[in-house]
């Protein structure tokens, strides 16, 4: 059975025909599907993929189309299964602090629903305002907060799944103190749509922060041991900064304007509680350094930008200049060695490197432009640097032709046997986001 011949069929298991589409390719991020289907009630993606599966044709699954350039080794799909159109609240707990939603739901319109109630989900992911909440949460996402909010993995407390048969099963449940059995949810969060389609998720909440600040502190000298010692002395203390996250000086300078190695540290909690953080930091502020301070709405505003600024794979097409983004893992305080790293790099090649990285939790992102040749060696040489310190480094953004010549995933963890074995159980036939994840699974 040819791919043309595939509307018909999917025709005859749809509620609502309108939801399949031919699909217009763009080739440069690859992960595409021929045929476009969104379906509109989870029946219909139980039976899409069981169509699938029974007919031998590989899925795509995509939300809002951000991750579009994150893994994935096949240009074109014989389906790309949408779920944009699978998307809202479908039960929110006002007093038990929790919400179930479907996958499909944009995580800013989530976090906009909640905020009427004074309530958040704990997560700050890259691009929050367009991600979907099941592309968040299958690629385990997180940001700058990490330090205190944790990644997806923490804020799951259920979901409801569709494996590649049409199978739909349920996992953990819709209250916070869910004990019961394994914790099935760890096993889909974070594999990237191979084992199954997310269709619901429930969340544990928390409420909004009263009062929020940002304090920024440029150091004028760039001496990366002034800013180890600094960092020392606010990880020591008793304050509890939600975010600490170093910004290199490209970076820096299109958020605040200063050209200079920048720390952004994030209090929330009560007024009088950030102010006297704010003041304790005001106190150990280092010689030759800048310090400015925003205030509430203005920190909202900031973070909203910062999450903006990550490649989207929604709306790449092909540029003279490629974008690469990494995601860095090292000992926390090693994370100054990566981003002094970014700097070192820009300096000897022609590109643009922006980099920031949470000394707290040792994540880094690194976002490069420029020529084929110069992604490819800097993704080398920082994969080398990673090595050096026991880290890692994934490939989380870079076109399709690229894709092809770098392990976007670094080597194969020793579990991998387990992964496969487990990939192979529940998606016997590849049918799912096939070389979407490690090892090509």
């Amino acid at each position: 059975m040819s791919t043309l011949e595939l509307p018909g069929h999917l025709k005859s298991i749809l509620f609502n025909s309108s939801t399949l589409e031919e699909q217009h390719m763009n080739p440069f991020l690859g992960n595409n599907g021929s045929l476009h289907v969104k379906p509109t009630t989870e029946q219909e993606i139980a039976a899409v993929l069981k169509y699938a599966t029974e007919h031998g044709k590989k899925v795509i699954i995509e939300g809002n189309g951000t991750k579009k350039g994150f893994g994935g080794l096949m240009e074109t799909a014989d389906l790309l299964l949408s779920l944009t159109e699978y998307s809202g609240i479908v039960e929110h707990t006002v007093g038990d602090m929790t919400v179930t939603v479907k996958a499909g739901t944009p995580f800013g319109e989530l976090q906009t629903y909640l905020k009427t109630y004074n309530q958040q989900v704990s997560l700050d992911p890259a691009l929050g305002e367009y991600a979907t909440i099941g592309g968040v949460v299958a690629a385990n996402e997180s940001g700058p907060k990490r330090l205190s909010y944790g990644s997806a993995r923490d804020a799951v407390i259920g979901m409801r799944v569709v494996y590649s048969d049409g199978t739909i099963v349920r996992s953990g449940g819709k209250v916070v103190k869910n004990v019961a059995g394994y914790d099935m949810n760890k096993l889909f969060i974070g594999s990237m749509g191979t084992l199954g389609v997310i269709s619901e998720i429930t969340l544990k909440l928390r409420p909004l922060p009263k009062y929020q600040s940002i304090v920024f502190i440029s150091f004028s000298t760039g001496n990366i041991e002034e800013i180890h010692a600094f960092v020392s002395k606010v990880l020591d203390s008793m304050i509890e900064p939600v975010a600490l996250e170093l910004l290199n000086p490209s970076l820096a300078e299109d958020v605040i304007g200063q050209h200079l190695f920048t720390l952004v540290i994030s209090f929330e909690d009560v007024e009088s509680s950030v102010h006297y953080q704010e003041n304790y930091i005001k106190s150990i502020q280092p010689p030759d350094t800048i310090l400015k301070v925003l205030h509430e709405k203005e920190a909202e505003v900031f973070w909203g930008f910062f999450s903006n600024i990550s490649p989207n794979g929604a709306c790449c097409s092909f540029e003279e200049e490629m974008e690469a983004a990494l995601k860095i893992g090292v000992p926390n305080m090693n994370v100054l060695d990566v981003i002094n790293k970014s700097t070192a790099l820009k300096t000897s090649r022609p590109m643009l490197i922006k980099a920031h990285g949470g000394v707290g939790h040792g994540l880094c992102s690194v976002y490069i432009k420029g020529s084929e040749d110069a992604i490819l060696s800097v993704i080398t040489s920082f994969t080398e640097t990673a090595k050096t310190y026991g880290g890692y480094v994934i490939v989380n953004h870079l076109p399709f032709i690229l894709r092809q010549k770098v392990n976007v995933w670094g080597e194969e963890p020793s579990h991998f046997p387990l992964l496969a074995g487990i990939k192979a159980k529940m998606d016997a036939k590849n049918v799912l986001n096939y070389k979407r994840f490690i090892g090509g699974i």
